[in-house]
């Protein structure tokens, strides 16, 4: 994967699109077919209209507390289109825009309702279940790289994080690992500013994310990831490499997608405490799904009814994935489930004796009224 492919805007970042949505003079628009460029399109808009409802939903305390990706769908959405669908996904617990590139199983909306069970649905989609604890599915993605090298499996493991994971231990042995056993893996850095309330600057000395792979052996490049037809270009790139490495060069490759958070950190956030609105405003006039629309007319590839349509049917499937999680019953057992390998006598008798009161007096007794 040669850096001089690439187009890059006045900023150093590889760009396809500029903020209006045109190509750059000296870029490349990739070769997909008009269908795709409208899929593509048509999956940013429904992650981001999912954004909208589960936060929504969040207020309205029937689900618990969200990660929002506003600002983010041109990384995902593009480069998970760039992938192979036997390739599996390893995501941190904000890259829901992936799943939508691929398919999101109404059980998985589950999980953030509190469904345990829901968060391995997303297996069906060659996706890992979404990890939480900040880096440490890194480590797992490499395994998996690994073992599948060892099988023979040509698929990639692709890991999603932050650039707050990369001040954790976990990220430095999993690249590091990458490098010296040369896994098939894709790093995929989303540096969206800020890592709750600490801004990108302030997490490390370096001049870019993406030049930590320099200490593992395996290049580094940074991309407008507000940009998701640069976000396909590089991660295609990436991926080939991957499968077939030119002389001299690991299969590893670590993208950083420089981006932004429009929304909190969480549910549970409140960034007005330490960011200025008026910077997000700013950062809005680079929305990835706005850049594509235009290009895509400007084009000839999309029209008012063609958007209306798309626009319809991701409130149809919205509804559909809300009323399928919705209709999920808590089973009490499960707060029991998984706690040991093998069960001790007192916690056997008192999940029997759990059960046997929510048997004898119904759930609701255990339900506290708000």
């Amino acid at each position: 994967m040669g850096d001089h492919s690439f187009a890059r805007g006045d900023d150093g970042l590889v760009r396809v699109l500029d903020f209006d949505g045109v190509p750059l003079a000296d870029a490349t628009v990739p070769d997909i077919d008009d269908e795709t460029f409208v899929g593509l399109y048509a999956d940013m808009r429904a992650a981001r209209r999912f954004d909208e409802r589960a936060i929504s939903l969040q207020r309205q305390g029937r689900m618990g507390t969200y990660a929002s990706l506003a600002g983010q769908e041109g990384s995902q959405v593009g480069s998970t289109y760039a992938l192979s669908d036997d390739d599996w996904l390893f995501y941190q617990y904000r890259e829901h825009g992936t799943l939508f590139a691929r398919e999101f199983p109404p059980e998985h909306l589950a999980y953030w309702m509190g469904h345990e069970a829901g968060n391995g649905a997303v297996a069906d989609a060659n996706v890992f279940p979404l990890n939480i604890g900040i880096a440490s599915h890194l480590p797992h993605a490499v395994g998996w790289g690994m073992a599948a090298q060892y099988k023979g499996d040509e698929s990639l493991s692709v890991a999603h994080f932050g650039e707050g994971s990369t001040s954790e231990g976990d990220f430095h042995e999993a690249l590091n690992f990458a490098g010296v056993f040369d896994t098939a893996t894709l790093f995929i850095c989303h540096n969206n500013g800020w890592a709750i309330s600490i801004p990108a600057e302030d997490q490390t000395a370096s001049e870019s994310f993406a030049m930590k792979a320099e200490a593992y052996g395996f290049p580094g490049i940074r991309v407008d990831g507000m940009d998701p037809l640069a976000a396909y270009q590089v991660t295609k790139a990436a991926a080939d490499v991957a499968h077939s490495p030119p002389e001299g060069r690991l299969r590893s490759t670590l993208i950083e997608m420089v981006e932004y958070r429009y929304g909190a950190h969480t549910t549970a956030d409140d960034p007005t405490v330490y960011r200025d609105n008026a910077t997000v405003e700013q950062w809005k006039q680079r929305d990835p799904i706005e850049r594509l629309e235009a290009f895509l007319r400007e084009t000839g590839r999309l029209d008012d009814e063609m958007i209306a349509s798309i626009e319809n049917e991701i409130d149809d499937e919205i509804a559909d994935l809300i009323s399928v999680a919705e209709s999920f019953e808590a089973d009490p057992a499960d707060l029991f489930a998984d706690m040991y390998a093998t069960q001790p006598a007192e916690i056997q008798s008192q999940e029997a004796a759990f059960l046997d009161s929510i048997e004898r007096h119904g759930k609701s007794a255990f339900l506290r009224e708000e």
